[in-house]
């Protein structure tokens, strides 16, 4: 098994490598490392799921350092506690999330509280929560920078923000919520309360609202797109590649889908 340590020789060493172990309404992880630091965002999968999940690419769990929590729903965080307890991982959150979450994180040793909108340091990453619009206690997107390489990540949020727009300007990659094709939820099973939730400022972006979104903040030095966070009901992967894909003019961004049965690819991100 190839260890994801890579040693300072390796010039792809200067960057972040990045890789969606999960995504979707059954469970989200992302994993972020600049080769010295590793930190998972969030752990919505059973513990061992998503260490299989890592150990598929070559990822060892043990040289994950931190979880970070985007917010208290159980898709994104049922591994928490108990890859915490195993690993002896902190945990970052901010305290009302760290409130709505205890029934399910269980006892864990190690939590740092974050606020959205300061900035805090785990080794060499530097991570900015920013608020974003979801029904949960404190919902936050996240960026995470190092010297070479900018990260956004903004799913579970019902309309992109000006606060949300301003922080994933400049990102080399960005993890960007695309829920449901409009007319397929419309038209779909879901109980009309469940569609309004899903459509509404507190729910989920469509297809077309991240393209409105990409629009606004595209730019020449951004490498890659990871389309998250699909309704395996409501949405397609083709569907929301051909909607998101539509408002790329300005560069030539390697452009994937996040799944929610399968691990993504590793993917380098550099300036």
């Amino acid at each position: 098994m190839i260890s994801h340590k890579l040693t300072n020789t390796n010039p792809r060493s200067h960057g972040i490598t990045l890789c969606v172990l999960a995504s979707g309404s059954r469970g989200n992880a992302i994993y972020i490392s600049d080769h010295n630091t590793s930190i998972l965002i969030d752990a919505g999968l059973s513990g061992i799921e998503i260490q299989r999940r890592m150990e598929s690419r070559g990822i060892d769990p043990k040289q994950i350092d931190a979880i970070v929590v985007s917010h208290e729903h159980r898709d994104h965080i049922q591994g928490v506690g108990i890859l915490a307890r195993r690993f002896g991982l902190t945990v970052y959150m901010s305290e009302d999330t760290c409130k709505a979450a205890a029934p399910i994180l269980g006892k864990v040793e190690n939590i740092q509280h974050f606020e959205c909108g300061t900035g805090f340091s785990i080794g060499q990453l530097f991570l900015h929560p920013f608020s974003v619009s979801h029904d949960s206690v404190d919902p936050a997107g996240f960026t995470v920078k190092t010297s070479s390489a900018k990260i956004g990540i903004a799913t579970d949020l019902g309309i992109a923000t000006a606060m949300v727009k301003t922080h994933l300007k400049n990102c080399n990659s960005l993890i960007l919520e695309a829920n449901h094709d409009p007319a397929m939820l419309e038209n779909g099973p879901y109980p009309w309360p469940l569609k309004q939730r899903v459509q509404g400022r507190s729910g989920h972006l469509s297809n077309h609202a991240s393209k409105n979104l990409l629009r606004e903040i595209e730019h020449h030095n951004l490498t890659h797109i990871v389309l998250a966070h699909l309704s395996e009901t409501n949405n397609t992967p083709e569907k929301a590649l051909a909607e998101v894909s539509g408002a790329i003019t300005l560069c030539n961004p390697d452009i994937s889908v996040a799944r929610q049965e399968e691990c993504g690819e590793l993917l380098h991100v550099t300036t």
